[in-house]
C-alpha cells in the first residue's frame, strides 16, 4: 500500500521497485513489523486489500517526511485508486487512531502533499500544519485519552 500512497496522483505512477529503492520511502515498510509498527489492512468483499494504514516510529537518523521527534509516530495511508473517495481512508484513519490511543501514543503525525485530496480528510479529523515546505506539509494530531 505505500506504492498507493505515493502514487496518490493519477498521472504519477512510481512502480514499486523504485519506491523500494529510495531510502526516504522505503524506510516505512522495510523490515516489517518493528516492536511498535501497527498497521490495518481494509478489505473489499472479496477479501481483496483496498487499503492500509499504520504508523512507525522513525528516528532523527533516518527521519520520515512527517517527523516531528522519536517518540512521535508518523502516518501513512494508502487506498486502491478505484476505491478512494468512498470512506476508506477516513475508516482507516479513525481505526489507526484508535489503535494509537489504545497503545498510550499521545501524538501522531504525517507528511501531505498540499494538492492531495487527503489533506482535507487529515484536517477534518484534528490534524494540524506544524511545518510546511514547497509543496507539502508535516501535521500533527493530539489524541484524547
Amino acid at each position: 500500500m505505500l506504492v498507493e500512497a505515493m502514487n496518490w496522483l493519477p498521472e504519477r505512477n512510481w512502480p514499486r521497485e523504485q519506491i523500494l529503492a529510495n531510502p526516504a520511502l522505503a524506510h516505512y515498510v522495510t523490515g516489517w513489523m518493528q516492536p511498535n509498527d501497527f498497521g490495518l489492512v481494509a478489505v473489499d468483499p472479496a477479501d481483496r486489500p483496498v487499503g492500509a494504514a499504520w504508523f512507525r516510529y522513525l528516528t532523527a537518523a533516518d527521519p520520515g517526511y512527517g517527523y516531528v521527534s522519536d517518540d512521535v509516530p508518523e502516518l501513512t495511508i494508502g487506498v486502491v485508486e478505484t476505491w478512494r473517495g468512498r470512506g476508506v481512508g477516513r475508516a482507516l484513519l479513525r481505526a489507526v487512531m484508535d489503535a494509537a490511543r489504545e497503545r498510550g501514543i499521545r501524538t501522531v503525525s504525517l507528511s501531505v502533499e498540499r494538492a492531495n485530496f487527503a489533506a482535507g480528510l487529515y484536517a477534518a479529523e484534528g490534524f494540524r500544519t506544524v511545518e510546511s515546505f514547497e509543496d507539502a506539509d508535516t501535521m500533527v494530531a493530539e489524541i484524547g485519552a
